[in-house]
């Protein structure tokens, strides 16, 4: 609401003082003489009750003021003010918080007659409180040294001007010392002022109401505050954001609960169907976990109440929830089990806490207090003080200005301190003199000149000068008026021009504008040019719609600054000041609203003038235009789907864009795209947009994932990105996190903060902590894009009003985290070597100071993780060229053990959350699908500019570790991968489980890297775990761009797949029938990926202008179509992928840059100095110290056909995981020792018999326990026996797997007979067959051939049908997936297909297939004969 301040002081308060008398005085000061900025933002933020500050103009006038009773239409008592506190009251006017072009009123000013104003030079209204960011945001109900504070909205008047020259008004004088005593009384909100400096005096009245103070009123600079931005689209957005934030009440515990829930995907039945979990579950009814064994399709609601029912609770009277143990992250009640991320990727037995939801604390949830909170300018600028300067600057100029215009008046021959006053305030207000400005001035100095030479103050020329005054004033005024509408500032003028009528643009329509100065020119430039031009163009959706226009050559100019004055036509209205970019060549090929800062600039300003009508496009109406289109025909039709599996807009021709658009009513989501159909659109006419709206509204979109092409650069319509929008609300919160990067990055090309795309993003990050979080570290990331910055420093502003104070907090909390640990990393880079440890050691200190003022932080990385501290003693670094931090953090949750992380510097992370993300979206394709490939998929933050947070896997070591290990050739060698997993799992039951987990993990990562053109693929960048999963790390080459020695590709291959690898899926050739598998996996992924292009396309063409140094082009994005190659059949692509994995498989340099690359790094190693605690090359590599088991505790057991005892395993690293084994596991450990061990050396084992009458169970349970103690407690030697370890650390992993059936590992019983793969298809007189596999083929001899096989169509008269496949290298079951295409077969019915396998030109065998009888489109093996048929 707007406050009225009235001052009680009666005119014999101000009669006791004499002109030279030291009176008191209730005046404020900033500082020194002649500093005087007026303490504008403390008066509007916090007044209720606001004073009228008046005063003498110039010291020659007498030093009196006085307060007439008729000044205030009130009668005012008498009070003294000598020795008496003063007590500000006032009256409250009400009104809405609203800005003031909705309110259609002018609030109250606060003037200054210009009689009694004191000289500007010595004013000064100083805030007693220096400004505080948190009661500028929080502190409505700050008790301010001169007001009554009340909460609400203040619109306060600010009137600086010129009022009648001898009308009477009170005043308080200067000159008084700084540091005037303040007292504040608190309690009753009353503040009191005390003074001993000077008396107050009083003058004679004056006269009000005259004929000049009227004329007068057209001087007034009346400043208001504006709280909600100072141009329309700053104020909308406030608007907006409160809206949106008002729409989810803090007492809704629907979307407010406060608590992060656990990321769930929707899968169809059939895929959770065959799959359980193992699950332990920790209560407060028991000290020991309930050991359960559920299906992955069962709701959690289900999973609770069976809890309830073993623990004797059920039925409940509250409700209860389930977290991760370990973790903040709660299951979802309504989601079945498999669809949770973290428990689908679970490595081990499901462990789980079960909570009273009652009694669990509102953690993050928003409050009551929150939703009180405004949403204002300040929230968005908060960082950025040149606003609040320029506002106190700005008064403190007019109020100069003022003084020396009201001496001019009366002295008439000092224009020149009026001239410096007014360029005082075109240099607050970004060095701009408009050309209104510059004539008033000169039009005043020629008058003034003029009256100097006539020496009479009763000519006409008095008159002109105040008319020159009033129009120099307007001209001042119409500056501010126009600099608070383009840029961002929490003032403006009290009374807004009104706006023209809107005009509509029709077809003919010119756009006419003119370009008049660019203002604040360089010196440096001055004195290096001689004229300045410029060009102007117009475009949308990236395209030029009018040529560019040259401007001709102007020299500089100067009259108050230095500017470049191109103006040749005068347009006075619609006026926009935009600051310029130093740029010498374009910053961007993007221009968005977007890319327009509206920050105060402070470089060159360019001044646009624009006509008087403003112009409005008026939206068509959706109309098709059929007109005489035919129909198409087949052929037509069948074109045009092949032109949509292009899949992305920026890869179509301008021909095949024609097509596209005038076959647009044959289009549907059967044969098409629409962003394809649309994108093909020739051109933005009102025609053409009047038919695409008619497209957009008639098209039923097949997934709501289609319409994110439909936010790219290409279309800036805002109809048709709304549409899009519509389509992904569609989309759940968990499903919208995987598409959050794109969409953050996509806001560049709104046109508008108030866009639906934002308001979507806000919505849900009110439904979601999960949401918000990764939102909030996108937004503070993108702040780095510097063209625009603020458009995401608002957005960012805009999230955190949204989530309240406890969530705020604790970004603040991670910031401040980030800051340390980019502190420290700067520093133990910077250090020598031999200092380097030490400076870490002694930096740690302030990360352990952090944890003790905030006791507990949310991670970056990962919200749900909850830390409390860090293991200096763990902490340490590596040896890389970026010396990474790896940082132990201490888990809230200690029994879950330390968390560690990866601190970068100097590294663009961006690129990696790009690939990273990816990989997660085509592992979740898989999922979808019931295919499971094992992906190890870490978590990677860019924090910043070239920093940012990795996590570490646990218990993974690099590759070219594991070739050190085998020696300086050791990775030339075939079996060291196969040699290192035997190693470390001698029980074979284990070890197949590593081999099966490294056989789907390598094979998604074969199909992942080859799509993406991921390069700088060498050993260290190739990461083993010990159960078996392969992944990749490091993306900061991908898309092709291989590293180059010289003009050598050092990335060969197309992707890493070496013959190492397959002979340990292979067991050294033993089981070749694993390659089979191998392939035939690699390529059923990389045909599943296939068909979600559009989707993949689309999120890399979204990130084009990310500003990622390797994407960046459409080449980058047509490498990727190139990869996917979505226009091939499923067999078509099924064969070039072998091809592929061949090339893989026999390119000799992998296996050479591996070599020089280990080699590089043991010359490293070798000379690493002793300080440096980790020499590992690779920076994510998880270290194997403090392997060994300090105890293991069986806490329970399940009955089942075979008892599952639970064990607690504690390692000495303070690590505590559960595995659960069964007696008969126990038996064959004990076996296994008894084969390496003496007997005495081991303890005693429980027996197997057992009387009746006893309850085995809980004596086994005893027993073991005894056995487990003092197998552990012996020799260490036998404690730490790879057996042991082995038994009690590795876990087989519990996902979402497809049914056993169809892929099973291992020998398998093929028989003798030799055969051959085939997959037969016909389809439009075009034979098709695929020659996949051979198996068991033998020469006479009995040797392996090299084999190749001959097909032949019978009959064949004229013998033209033979077709002949590649030879296969020496082999008993060679692997082709060849195609081989026969066309025109206008039949099948009596059409033989003969094919006969030869090796060197000698025959292996034949089969002859009567294609008539052939179930089509299906694998089906044949037997080989050993003759010709």
């Amino acid at each position: 609401m707007a406050h009225f301040g009235r001052v009680p002081f009666s005119h014999s308060e101000f009669c006791e003082g004499q002109p030279g008398d030291q009176a008191s005085s209730p005046m404020y000061h900033f500082g020194s003489d002649g500093d005087i900025p007026l303490g504008f933002d403390r008066i509007v933020d916090e007044v209720s009750n606001e004073f009228f500050f008046y005063g003498s103009s110039h010291p020659h006038h007498h030093k009196e003021m006085f307060f007439p009773s008729d000044l205030f239409n009130r009668t005012v008592p008498d009070q003294h003010l000598h020795g008496q506190p003063l007590v500000a009251y006032g009256e409250l006017y009400p009104g809405n918080p609203v800005s003031h072009w909705q309110q259609g009123t002018v609030p109250p000013m606060v003037g200054f007659r210009s009689s009694l104003l004191p000289d500007c030079r010595n004013f000064s209204v100083v805030d007693s409180h220096p400004y505080n960011l948190e009661r500028e945001l929080h502190g409505r109900n700050s008790v301010n040294s001169v007001s009554n504070i009340e909460t609400g909205n203040i619109n306060l008047g600010f009137q600086i001007g010129f009022d009648n020259l001898d009308a009477p008004s009170p005043v308080f004088l200067d000159n008084y010392p700084f540091g005037q005593k303040v007292r504040e009384e608190g309690g009753n909100g009353e503040a009191f002022l005390t003074s001993t400096s000077r008396r107050c005096s009083i003058g004679p009245a004056q006269p009000q109401g005259s004929g000049h103070d009227r004329e007068a009123a057209r001087w007034s600079i009346q400043l208001i505050e504006a709280n909600q931005g100072s141009n329309e689209n700053t104020v909308g957005f406030c608007n907006a954001v409160e809206k949106i934030r008002n729409a989810y009440p803090a007492f809704d515990l629907k979307t407010n609960t406060g608590k992060i829930w656990s990321i769930a995907t929707r899968f169809p039945e059939h895929i959770l169907g065959g799959t359980k979990f193992r699950i332990s579950v920790w209560t407060d009814f028991s000290p020991h976990p309930l050991l359960l064994s559920q299906h992955a399709g069962c709701i959690t609601h289900d999973l609770i109440v069976e809890i309830l029912r073993h623990t004797n609770q059920y039925p409940a009277q509250e409700e209860f929830l389930l977290s991760v143990y370990g973790s903040d992250e709660f299951l979802q009640n309504n989601c079945t089990l498999g669809s949770h991320e973290s428990l689908r990727k679970a490595t081990t037995c499901i462990q789980l806490r079960l909570h009273h939801a009652g009694n669990l604390k509102p953690g993050l949830a928003r409050t009551c207090e929150d939703d009180q909170r405004r949403f204002c300018v300040n929230e968005l600028l908060e960082d950025s003080c040149a606003w609040r300067l320029t506002r106190q600057n700005l008064v403190s100029v007019i109020m100069n200005y003022r003084g020396q215009v009201e001496y001019l008046l009366q002295n008439e021959n000092k224009v020149g301190d009026v001239i410096e006053a007014a360029k005082a305030i075109c240099s607050v207000l970004c060095f701009v003199e408009t050309r209104d400005i510059t004539d008033a001035v000169r039009k005043l100095r020629a008058l003034v000149k003029a009256q100097n030479s006539l020496q009479s103050v009763e000519t006409p020329g008095k008159v002109l000068i105040e008319a020159a005054v009033t129009e120099l004033s307007v001209a001042i005024s119409h500056l501010i008026h126009v600099y608070s509408s383009s840029f961002d500032a929490n003032f403006q003028l009290a009374s807004i021009p009104k706006s023209p009528l809107c005009a509509d643009i029709s077809l003919n329509s010119q756009l006419s504008f003119t370009v008049y100065a660019a203002h604040n020119i360089p010196e440096a430039w001055v004195t290096s040019y001689k004229v300045f031009s410029f060009s102007c163009s117009l475009t949308y959706a990236g395209k030029t719609i009018c040529q560019v226009k040259i401007c001709k050559n102007t020299p500089v100019k100067r009259s108050f600054f230095f500017l470049a004055d191109w103006n040749e036509k005068r347009l006075a209205h619609g006026t926009v000041l935009l600051s310029m970019a130093l740029y010498s060549t374009l910053p961007t090929t993007m221009i968005t609203p977007g890319i327009c800062s509206t920050e105060i600039p402070t470089s060159v300003t360019l001044q646009i003038d624009f006509p008087e009508t403003d112009l409005e496009f008026i939206k068509p109406e959706p109309e098709e235009r059929r007109g005489d289109l035919v129909e198409p025909t087949q052929e037509c039709l069948k074109h045009i789907a092949r032109l949509s599996q292009i899949r992305s807009l920026l890869l179509l021709s301008e021909q095949q864009r024609r097509i596209l658009w005038f076959y647009r009513y044959s289009c549907n989501n059967q044969n098409c795209s629409l962003p394809l159909v649309l994108g093909s659109a020739p051109s933005w006419d009102r025609t053409t947009v009047s038919e695409m709206y008619a497209l957009l509204r008639s098209w039923k979109f097949s997934n709501p994932l289609e319409a994110l092409g439909l936010l790219t650069f290409s279309f800036p319509d805002q109809d048709i990105r709304r549409a899009a929008v519509q389509q992904i609300e569609n989309v759940s919160n968990d499903e919208l996190l995987e598409y959050l990067p794109q969409l953050v990055q996509v806001l560049k090309f709104e046109w508008s903060l108030e866009s639906p795309l934002v308001k979507l993003l806000l919505n849900r990050s009110l439904q979601s902590i999960q949401v918000a979080h990764q939102l909030y570290w996108l937004l503070k990331n993108a702040q780095n894009e510097v063209h625009f910055r603020m458009w995401y420093k608002k957005l960012l502003a805009a999230l955190q009003f949204c989530a309240g104070q406890a969530l705020n907090n604790e970004f603040s909390k991670e910031e401040k985290l980030v800051r340390i640990l980019e502190d420290i990393a700067t520093k133990v880079k910077a250090a020598s070597d031999p200092k380097r440890k030490e400076v870490l050691n002694v930096e740690l200190s302030s990360l352990q100071q952090f944890f003790q003022e905030v006791k507990v932080c949310h991670l970056p990385l990962n919200p749900t993780l909850v830390v409390q501290g860090i293991e200096a003693d763990s902490c340490s670094y590596f040896t890389s060229n970026a010396f990474p931090l790896k940082i132990s953090f201490i888990n809230v949750n200690a029994p879950s053990g330390n968390i560690n992380v990866i601190f970068k510097i100097g590294d663009d992370l961006r690129q990696d959350m790009l690939v990273l993300q990816i990989i997660r979206v085509m592992d979740s394709i898989w999922l979808q699908e019931g295919l499971d490939m094992q992906m190890i998929i870490y978590r990677c933050l860019s924090t910043g500019k070239g920093q940012g947070l990795v996590q570490m896997v646990p218990d993974a070591t690099t590759l070219a570790k594991i070739h050190r290990e085998s020696g300086l050739i050791g990775p030339l060698k075939e079996n060291t991968i196969k040699k290192w997993f035997h190693h470390h799992h001698p029980l074979e039951s284990s070890y197949q489980e590593a081999v099966r987990n490294f056989f789907y993990s390598c094979a998604g990562w074969c199909v992942v890297t080859f799509i993406l053109g991921v390069c700088d693929r060498h050993s260290d960048n190739i990461m083993l775990t010990k159960a078996g999963h392969m992944f990749h790390i490091d993306f900061g080459k991908f898309l092709g761009h291989a590293q180059m020695f010289g003009s050598i590709r050092r990335d060969r291959a197309p992707f890493i797949f070496t013959s190492e690898m397959e002979y340990f899926i292979t067991e050294g050739g033993k089981n070749p029938q694993r390659f089979h598998e191998f392939v035939e996996l690699c390529c059923r992924a990389y045909n599943i990926v296939r068909k979600h292009s559009q989707l993949l396309l689309n999120l890399i063409e979204m990130m084009l202008h990310a500003g990622l140094p390797e994407l960046n082009s459409i080449q980058d994005l047509k490498y990727v179509y190139d990869n996917l190659r979505p226009q091939d059949s499923d067999l078509q692509a099924t064969s070039y992928f072998t091809r592929k994995i061949k090339e893989s498989l026999e390119c000799f340099p992998v296996k050479l840059n591996n070599l020089i690359h280990t080699l590089v790094q043991m010359s490293v190693g070798s000379s690493a100095k002793p300080s440096a605690p980790e020499t590992v090359p690779q920076e994510w590599m998880m270290l194997d110290t403090e392997r060994s088991i300090a105890r293991a505790t069986i806490l329970g057991f399940c009955k089942k056909p075979d008892s599952l005892y639970l064990i607690q395993v504690v390692q000495t690293c303070n690590v505590v995981t559960f595995v659960e084994k069964s007696f008969e596991q126990f038996s064959k450990l004990h076996s296994h020792l008894q084969k390496q061990f003496p007997s005495h050396a081991l303890p005693e084992f429980p027996h197997s018999w057992h009387l009746p009458f006893m309850d085995l169970e809980h004596k086994r349970v005893k027993d073991l326990n005894l056995y487990l103690k003092q197998l552990l407690s012996g020799s260490r030697k036998l404690a730490n026996n790879e057996l042991v370890l082995s038994f009690f650390l590795n876990w087989s992993k519990n996902t979402l797997t497809e049914d056993s059936s169809s892929l099973t590992l291992g020998p398998q019983s093929t028989g003798h007979m030799p055969g051959v793969q085939l997959v037969i298809s016909y389809e439009n007189t075009r034979l098709t067959i695929m020659l996949k596999h051979m198996r068991n083929i033998r020469l006479p001899d009995g040797s392996a051939p090299s084999a190749h096989a001959e097909f032949y169509l019978l009959p064949d008269p004229y013998e033209v049908s033979r077709r002949k496949t590649r030879t296969a290298p020496k082999g008993s079951d060679p692997t082709y997936n060849e195609l081989i295409v026969y066309d025109k077969v206008t039949e099948l019915q009596g059409r033989v297909l003969k094919l006969v396998v030869k090796s060197k030109g000698t025959f292996v065998g034949a089969v002859n297939i009567q294609l008539s009888s052939v179930r089509l489109n299906e694998e089906k093996w044949y037997p080989l004969g050993n003759s010709i048929i």
